[in-house]
């Protein structure tokens, strides 16, 4: 029990949360409430509209597959791509809270006009045999993980706790990741039955209560980078003070 208790101690710099479990709780809801799963479904079956059912399947579950490698790259290798540019994480902060807030906003204020944007992708997918060979572009990206999915992937990896290990960390911001693919997998694979069980005023319903959830979430990361650029700040003033 004290040693699970220290685990957690010592992982408790995420977001400014206190735990593991709460930063998944953090990490699952941001990954969801943009990938839009059961939005993108519906778009998806629209797409796929003429395919018989075993290649509706394979194709669902190859962009789940393609999802979930962008989403853990992201997670695992944001840092690399930070420290190769000069970014720091406060920085970063700020500008993927400003992005998933501005996001979350004109998802909840018009989730139709994303639908609009989702269909314009999905309409680049040509009805042909070789469906197959469209599953990572357009499919998976950008019309499933496009930018701003990349973007909260790599924000949430940058919150690991300085020093120590970060590979439970990293695995707990993937399992979030891997059951956000799942869910892609199973909604994609699903899609004519959520077609007809959801309708289109009840994916906005689903679409705006995410995005308020994302909006949140989006807020408290830019207000953790800018506490952490006004902590740098004081202690820099107090070093070149003393």
């Amino acid at each position: 029990m004290m040693v699970h208790e220290g685990l957690l101690t010592h992982f408790s710099t995420v977001v400014g949360l206190p735990s593991l479990p709460v930063a998944f709780l953090m990490a699952f809801p941001a990954l969801f409430s943009i990938v839009n799963p059961l939005g993108a479904a519906l778009i998806f079956a629209q797409v796929t509209a003429g395919q018989s059912r075993r290649d509706c399947m394979a194709l669902a579950r190859q962009v789940a597959f393609y999802s979930a490698v962008l989403m853990l790259a992201s997670i695992w290798m944001g840092g690399l791509v930070l420290s190769f540019f000069g970014i720091t994480i406060d920085a970063l902060r700020i500008a993927g809270g400003l992005v998933v807030a501005v996001r979350a906003w004109s998802l909840l204020q018009a989730p139709e006009t994303e639908e609009a944007r989702k269909q314009a992708q999905g309409s680049t997918v040509q009805a042909s045999p070789n469906i197959m060979g469209q599953a990572f572009f357009p499919l998976t990206m950008p019309f499933t993980v496009g930018p701003g999915t990349i973007a909260v992937a790599i924000a949430l990896g940058s919150e690991g706790p300085p020093g120590g290990n970060h590979f439970v960390f990293y695995g707990v911001l993937s399992l979030a990741g891997l059951l956000v693919a799942a869910i892609v997998w199973a909604a994609y694979t699903y899609a004519d039955q959520l077609l007809c069980l959801l309708g289109t005023t009840g994916t906005r319903i689903v679409s705006r209560l995410a995005a308020l959830i994302l909006l949140s979430i989006g807020v408290q990361i830019l207000i953790t980078g800018v506490q952490g650029v006004i902590l740098s700040s004081a202690h820099a003033v107090l070093l070149m003070v003393g």
